[in-house]
């Protein structure tokens, strides 16, 4: 019997589940360039060129490989631009009513393909290191998910930096050597960037004459196949690897990328697997090219953190996006589609993602989320601009991050605490707050850093649902302990700064 074998945008693996289930002399592979997926959020022109050029790239290399393709391009006159619509279009054309997909990493899609009228067959996908069954069965029973107790697991599971039963190096973790902050470094190396080829620039004009979204699509330098990516992976490891662990949490004016990785998104496409991401991080520490924190940080993101979400994502369910326990409902701030601001940290944050698609996870995580947490925006926003603006951004690993760890918008599925720090944090962590137009020192006052004040307006608002949390408790005596006065001026000063952001004044 013959099928259609769906491949998406995000599963450009050669051993992706439905691509191992079928039968390369019989059935007929089905990729689709659609409209309806690059605008179901405002994705970033960079990431809608990545996907389609690495798709038609993936899609050539499969029919050369003797797979018979039905390939639809966005700009085919043909084309339906829906997906479903697509892969009834291919069923029609070859009289095949059967289905075999991998499952999607976004709800919509998952019942997007459950309700065609067709025979559809959906393969879990076996990309992830930790199965969905068994990350439930992990999960059952237990007070709270952490994810540390969950990374334990995985690391016995995988073996990677184990001495026998035993962590390497004589810890599970290592963090108190990680995130120092950076200093300029004119001879720091940069990420490997790929020069477009024809195809790519095909997409791109593409892209520029059909996507009217934030963002810029040139100049752009992503990978697009696999060889792109494994040299990618091989320059990030023999470059900046080493300083990977003391830099990760560190922020830069003009250094995007300082010791990243900056593979999140060929991970995510499927370009390149988690195992051999790590086997080879594990086998430069094994050779003596790279500390031990450096290592064991960068795995940990990968098969604690990336398979951590991805298992709360599939438990929690096609409502887990909407949820909004702390009854957040301000709209998102015009400064995160570009509109000016005088705050460096977010202007930083923001432009970056405006030119390249990418800011990294403590950007993302204690610049532009804890801002959008201490000021209240809704995060069902918070969550669609996430989506939207990042190139390594699919719902499986967005979600969580956003709506559990950034906005706490679960009650603490994923995190103890929310992630809320003053500017203070900031300070520490970047030379930001050198040249902004407040100050991080003040407290209060007309050029007082907008953190400090959102900061204790957030605790104040919120204080009956936090005050008992071990962790943040002493945040709490420390407000009591200031003058009644100082109090009051600072709540007094949050809430008109919160008022000029409603009105959409420049902050």
């Amino acid at each position: 019997m013959v099928r259609l074998v769906l491949v998406l945008g995000d599963q450009l693996s050669r051993d992706i589940a439905a691509l191992k289930a079928a039968d390369k002399a019989r059935d007929v592979v089905v990729m689709a360039e659609v409209m309806g997926e690059g605008i179901s959020v405002p994705h970033h022109p960079q990431k809608i060129a990545l996907i389609l050029t690495a798709m038609r790239k993936f899609a050539a290399a499969l029919a050369a490989d003797g797979w018979r393709v039905a390939y639809s391009r966005l700009d085919d006159p043909d084309n339906s631009q829906t997906l479903s619509g697509e892969v009834l279009r291919r069923a029609t054309e070859t009289g095949v009513s059967s289905v075999l997909a991998t499952r999607p990493g976004e709800w919509r899609v998952i019942a997007d393909l459950e309700a065609l009228p067709l025979a559809v067959t959906i393969l879990p996908d076996d990309r992830f290191l930790c199965p969905e069954a068994e990350f439930a069965a992990w999960a059952e029973g237990r007070k709270s998910l952490r994810m540390e107790f969950f990374y334990r697991e995985m690391r016995r599971k995988t073996g990677l930096l184990m001495d026998g039963d035993k962590p390497a190096g004589g810890q599970w973790n290592f963090d108190h050597d990680n995130r120092k902050p950076a200093k300029a470094d004119l001879l720091r190396p940069r990420p490997l960037r790929f020069a477009p080829d024809a195809v790519t620039e095909e997409v791109l004009a593409l892209v520029e004459a059909r996507f009217a979204h934030f963002g810029k699509a040139r100049p752009f330098h992503w990978a697009t196949d696999r060889a792109g990516a494994l040299a990618a992976l091989d320059d990030f490891v023999t470059n900046r690897l080493p300083r990977f662990g003391d830099e990760q949490d560190a922020m830069l004016t003009g250094e995007p990328f300082l010791s990243h990785a900056v593979i999140s998104p060929y991970l995510n496409i499927g370009l390149l697997g988690p195992m051999e991401v790590c086997r080879t991080v594990e086998a430069a520490w094994q050779a003596g090219r790279v500390p031990i924190n450096a290592a064991e940080g960068f795995i940990r993101q990968i098969i604690g953190w990336r398979e951590f979400v991805r298992g709360i994502w599939a438990l929690q369910g096609p409502e887990y996006a909407a949820r909004n326990v702390l009854g957040h409902y301000r709209a998102l701030p015009g400064l995160y589609w570009g509109k000016p601001t005088g705050m460096s940290c977010m202007a930083a944050a923001i432009g970056q993602t405006r030119d390249l698609a990418y800011a990294h996870h403590i950007q993302r995580l204690m610049v532009t989320g804890n801002f959008a947490l201490l000021a209240g925006v809704d995060p069902a926003q918070v969550h669609e601009w996430y989506l939207s603006v990042y190139i390594d951004a699919f719902e499986w690993v967005e979600a969580p991050n956003t709506v559990g760890m950034s906005q706490f918008a679960d009650g603490g599925v994923v995190g103890s605490k929310p992630y809320v720090s003053s500017g203070a944090y900031i300070d520490r962590m970047s030379d930001h707050c050198g040249g902004c137009q407040y100050r991080v020192k003040d407290k209060v006052g007309e050029r007082a850093c907008p953190f400090n004040l959102l900061y204790w307006d957030f605790l104040m608002r919120h204080r009956a649902r936090f005050e008992g949390n071990p962790r943040m408790a002493q945040m709490y005596r420390t407000w009591d302990k200031m003058d009644q006065g100082h109090r009051a001026r600072v709540l007094h000063e949050a809430s008109r700064f919160l008022r000029r952001l409603d009105a959409g004044e420049a902050v």
